[in-house]
């Protein structure tokens, strides 16, 4: 194994296992829970609208917030928590179903509940990766991680659909709920986890006013300064906001069609819930094969020219997904899927990295829970317009909207200067190579990181 692999690394071998684990519950727990709603409590549009709503709508509440407080915790055991309250909340569920007292209003609390765990998790997995494998290693450790998220989408999704066909949805969110536990225990067993962020420095030295130290005349600054500087270091930069508004913009169109799919099949197609989580696991294998292909293609015709070319030519497809009907015509739907999917996969590599290579470890976590907030954000807008639009307009208007929100989310990165970048950026000023990926076990701890989109 070449030493500048980072599969050299125990914790990175440690930290992928676990979420191997987390992601295949979560992919089970992604077809199951609609389609309780839907066979078990009789849910309408509306209501399956709401419950998708819920399980994101924590990232626009407490999202920013999280970014400040992860910076100043231990990753790991914020790793560990939030997989505990998850395998906990989804336990709940099978076990109500089985007491005959379960009802629509606790799955809209294990959704929401649920979706707090994972903003504190996904915050802090997505802000430890460059110190675990260094900067010059990102490409690879994220290319690994988003096949990882591929597979269990394939899996998941299919393991899913069968699950509730042969078992029923709560054995499956049973399974879910076994899941995340074994990711918690699995994490526990890391040996190095990131001390939190070093007090703020006082005074007018020399490190005054840098990334999470203090301000000119002394004083520490507070939560919401620190928000605001996250925000400007997305925002104010146009590459990065950039990769901020296209990757919105996709989730937008993505669960609008997405949160209609469970009533479309089950009350429209009168298809199997077997067949809806293959149709999901389609988008899985587009998601790999898009990840597989990322690094070449970049390496190619360059980083931001590989996501400028993927958006443009994936951009047709959007219009394939809302003719999602009988006969030929799931095929056809399900082939713009996987080409968007594929299109995602390459986001997924190359634009995480992008951003990762852009920003200073002190702002990370803030940069993370930014993207957060507005990528999980407009998956809960998406959700909710679903649900609203299907009650009043219809189902196929609805899935329209969302395809034509995704054949326009190539704009944003194809107008901005990052469409001609060929290179990855240097590491940010200031900020020292984190390492070759094999650390020298008497020095200091370091970060540990994960990325999920």
């Amino acid at each position: 194994m070449s030493p500048e692999t980072p599969w050299r690394i125990r914790d990175f071998r440690t930290l992928f296992t676990a979420t191997a684990l987390a992601q295949l519950g979560t992919n089970i727990g992604y077809v199951a829970l609609p389609l309780i709603a839907v066979t078990a409590l009789d849910a309408s549009a509306g209501q399956v609208g709401a419950l998708a709503t819920l399980s994101t709508l924590a990232f626009l509440l407490i999202g920013l917030p999280a970014g400040a407080w992860v910076d100043r915790m231990r990753h790991r055991r914020v790793l560990v928590v939030a997989d505990l309250v998850k395998a906990a909340l989804y336990a709940s569920v099978p076990l109500a179903w089985w007491l005959g007292g379960l009802t629509l209003w606790q799955l809209y609390a294990v959704a929401l509940l649920s979706g707090c765990a994972t903003v504190f998790f996904d915050v802090a997995s997505q802000s430890v990766l460059p110190q675990l494998v260094g900067r010059g290693h990102l490409v690879q450790a994220n290319a690994a991680v988003v096949s990882l998220m591929a597979v269990g989408s394939i899996a998941g999704r299919s393991a899913g659909g069968a699950l509730v066909q042969l078992l029923t949805a709560p054995v499956a969110i049973a399974a879910t709920a076994a899941s995340h536990l074994g990711s918690a225990l699995r994490l526990i067993a890391l040996r190095r986890t990131p001390a939190p962020a070093p007090p703020p420095v006082r005074g007018d030295g020399p490190d005054a006013g840098r990334p999470g130290g203090s301000t000119p005349g002394g004083s520490t600054p507070g939560l919401g300064a620190q928000i605001a500087e996250g925000l400007r270091h997305v925002l104010g930069n146009a590459e990065l906001r950039a990769l901020a508004l296209t990757a919105s913009v996709t989730n937008l169109g993505f669960q609008t069609v997405n949160t209609l799919l469970p009533v479309l099949f089950v009350r429209e197609l009168h298809l199997p819930a077997g067949a809806l989580g293959l149709y999901w696991a389609v988008g899985g294998l587009g998601i790999l094969l898009g990840s597989r292909c990322a690094r070449p293609v970049a390496a190619r015709v360059g980083y931001g020219r590989a996501l400028g070319l993927a958006g443009l030519c994936a951009a047709p497809a959007g219009l394939l997904v809302p003719l999602n009907g009988p006969g030929v015509w799931l095929f056809v739907a399900g082939f713009g899927s996987l080409v968007l999917s594929f299109k995602a996969g390459m986001d997924n590599v190359l634009g995480v990295t992008l951003r990762q290579r852009m920003t200073p470890d002190a702002l990370l976590g803030r940069m993370n829970a930014t993207f957060r907030f507005l990528l999980t954000g407009s998956l809960a807008v998406g959700a909710a317009l679903a649900g609203v639009l299907g009650e009043l307009v219809g189902l196929h208007p609805a899935l329209w909207l969302g395809g034509a929100l995704l054949a326009s989310a190539f704009l944003p990165v194809f107008l901005s200067p990052i469409r001609t970048r060929r290179s990855l950026p240097d590491q940010p000023a200031g900020q020292a190579e984190a390492g070759t990926g094999v650390h020298d076990p008497a020095g200091p701890p370091k970060a540990l990181d994960l990325k999920r989109t």
